[in-house]
This record gives structure tokens, C-alpha cells and sequence, in this order.
């Protein structure tokens, strides 16, 4: 697994991946946050690890390094939140001029080796079936919610919702912000996929469906990708009836598949925020960039 931190990547399209027994990624992320005069009492919070397993995906190999302050001179805690995300938080008494965290990650998906399965209660988890400040339902989610409203299983319902939400978009950056709710996002009909994600959750949850938020990868694309989990009875692998996660993504109107890689899962996008933090300089100003590199390094029938 070493070898894949530096073999070459594969030119490999969407088909071939589902289709794909086994398949070995490599992920390279970074965020760079530069200040142009010294900052006192940096306090971050890094949600990019992708976890050690999520149903037929396992991580193999990762390393999350910061940079631009001394070791000696910062404090890093390692943790889980309530969701399970693998967090990482980083207090820093005093930056020069920049900090930098970088990931790097080989990540293998064998399929067959089991699906998301989450404890029963998850059904009925109230975090999960209640509105939050980004997915409140208004009057026009309402509407959309009860025109899909059919006496079918939870599984149809949701591909019905997810062809539904994708119709009501157009796709286009720099329309909406992080901040934008459920409600303004549907209203304005253009956004990214956190909008789309999240007029899904909001529609579901309207409808008594059990939903959450992703925050992940899709190969292809640029940056941070987002998509839903609909939580449904399921058999679990050791033959008891438990719950599944099963993942739609409204933005491209499908299922995800070999291409989606979960990082974190929580409420909406609020939770799952891979990197958000603050520091004390009046009048100083953070500049971020960042780059992402995701690709597969070996796939096999």
C-alpha cells in the first residue's frame, strides 16, 4: 500500500469503477491559511480524514500533517464527534504568517464487503428527522415534499425525491454560500451541491424519512463533493434486521457509487465542515487556498 502514495494514477471512467471488484484511491489534500501580519490564539478544526471504514470502503493509509508552526509550539487533539467523524483540532498560541494542513490517504473499496450499517435506533433518531437552520422547510419545500409524497417504501421515495430536487436546479458556483438555507436555495433554483443536498434532507425529513448530510469526495470533480444518506431497516451481516445507510446524490441524480469517497456525516453542512476555525489580530486578514488531488491508482474485475 506504501506504492500508492506515489504510483502513477489511472485514467478510469465511471462505468469501469462500478464495475470494479476492487479499487485502490489515492487522496492528497491541502489548506493553507495565509495572514498578512502575525495571529495570536489560532484555534482550527479539520474534518478531512476519511474514516477507517464505511461499508465496502476501507482506509488503508493516512497521514494529516500542519505545518508553518513549530510542533513544540501548537497542540493537536485527535478525536471523535458524536457522529463518529474523525476530527482533528489544533490550537496554536502564536502564527507568523501561515499554517498549512495536508492529507494524504490510500483508501480501497472491496465490493461485497459489507454496507453501511448503523445501530436500529438511527431509524428513529430525532436528529435526523428534525429541521436545523439550513434545512428548515418553508411553504415551497413543503409543496415539493407532499407532490412526492407516495405510499411506497423509503427507497423509492427517496429516488423520486433525488430526481425531483436535481429538476428544480441548475448548477452554478457562486450563487450560494455556505450559509444558504434549504428554503433560499430552492427559491433561487441555481446553487452547488451542498444545496441540492440539503433541500433533500429538507424534503425528506418532511416526509418522516430518517436523512442525512455527507461530506465526501467524487472522483472527477474538483473539490469537496456533497450527497445524502437515506437510513432504512436493513439486514445486517450478522443476520439481525438493523439499519442502512444508503446514499443518493440529487446533484447528479443517481445512487453513488465507486466514484463517491465519505469523509463525514452529520445533520447538514454545519456539522461536517472539513476546515473552520478563528484567531485573535484586529485587523489582520486570513487568505485561504487549498488543492485536492483524488484519483485511483489500481482497479481489478
Amino acid at each position: 500500500m506504501l506504492d500508492a502514495l506515489s504510483a502513477p494514477l489511472l485514467a478510469a471512467r465511471t462505468a469501469e469503477l462500478d464495475a470494479a471488484a476492487r479499487v485502490t484511491y489515492r487522496l492528497e489534500q491541502t489548506f493553507r491559511y495565509t495572514y498578512d501580519a502575525p495571529v495570536d490564539d489560532l484555534r482550527h478544526r479539520l474534518v478531512v480524514m476519511p474514516p477507517a471504514r464505511h461499508g465496502d470502503v476501507h482506509r488503508r493509509l493516512a497521514t494529516l500533517t500542519v505545518s508553518g508552526v513549530p510542533a513544540r509550539r501548537h497542540r493537536r487533539t485527535d478525536r471523535r464527534d458524536r457522529w463518529g467523524n474523525e476530527t482533528t483540532d489544533v490550537h496554536a498560541p502564536r502564527v507568523t504568517d501561515h499554517v498549512e494542513f495536508r492529507l494524504a490517504a490510500v483508501l480501497e473499496r472491496v465490493v461485497g464487503s459489507g454496507a453501511v450499517e448503523l445501530p436500529w435506533a438511527r431509524l428513529r433518531d430525532t436528529r435526523l428527522l428534525s429541521a436545523t437552520p439550513l434545512t428548515t422547510a418553508d411553504a415551497a419545500v413543503v409543496e415539493l415534499a407532499e407532490s412526492l409524497r407516495r405510499p411506497e417504501n423509503p427507497l423509492e421515495t427517496a429516488e423520486r425525491v433525488c430526481s425531483a430536487v436535481h429538476a428544480a436546479f441548475t448548477y452554478r458556483n457562486g450563487t450560494t454560500t455556505t450559509r444558504t438555507t434549504a428554503a433560499e436555495a430552492l427559491a433561487g433554483g441555481v446553487g452547488v451541491c451542498q444545496d441540492y443536498a440539503h433541500v433533500m434532507i429538507a424534503v425528506m425529513r418532511h416526509l418522516g424519512i430518517p436523512t442525512r448530510y455527507v461530506s465526501g469526495h467524487l472522483i472527477g470533480q474538483g473539490g469537496t463533493h456533497a450527497w445524502v444518506d437515506v437510513v432504512v431497516p436493513g439486514n445486517l451481516a450478522d443476520g439481525r434486521l438493523g439499519a442502512v445507510a444508503v446514499a443518493f446524490d440529487p446533484c447528479n441524480d443517481k445512487r453513488a457509487g465507486a466514484g463517491h469517497l465519505t469523509v463525514a456525516v452529520g445533520r447538514d453542512y454545519a456539522d461536517v465542515a472539513p476546515t473552520s476555525g478563528s484567531f485573535s489580530g484586529p485587523g489582520v486578514r486570513g487568505t485561504l487556498s487549498s488543492t485536492r488531488d483524488l484519483g485511483v491508482v489500481s482497479l481489478s474485475v
